[in-house]
């Protein structure tokens, strides 16, 4: 079975808030022809995993009804240990992301935005 998700290292949850330490496995599927020579993580993969896990640690709906901001900054490689910041705000119905990782001596934000969910 093609593996689509990545490794998760560590999971910290509070009411409207999960924090996901993830490593973003070399042998995902989504790599595959996304580009030969400079393999990088989709920008739909990013959202999908983003909503797939604040419905498994967050309790959020199910139905996503758009995205209100978006941005893609610094690509995710194979092998990368990223952080997966997800806050549920349940009386706006959104959901923003976050993807970072520690790179030598910065922070460096991969991609963040909002997400309208609903029933």
């Amino acid at each position: 079975m093609d593996k689509r998700k990545p490794t998760i290292i560590d999971v910290e949850t509070a009411e409207s808030e999960a924090i996901l330490t993830l490593k973003v496995d070399a042998d995902l599927l989504d790599f595959r022809g996304h580009f030969n020579h400079f393999p990088l993580l989709p920008g739909v993969t990013q959202i999908d995993w983003a909503l797939f896990y604040a419905v498994e640690y967050l309790d959020t709906p199910v139905t996503f009804k758009g995205m209100e901001v978006i941005k893609f900054q610094e690509p995710i490689r194979p092998d990368a240990k990223v952080t997966l910041v997800l806050n549920w705000d349940s009386s706006k119905h959104k959901l923003a992301f976050k993807y970072s990782s520690q790179q030598a001596d910065r922070m460096v934000v991969h991609s963040s935005g909002k997400m309208k969910l609903g029933e």
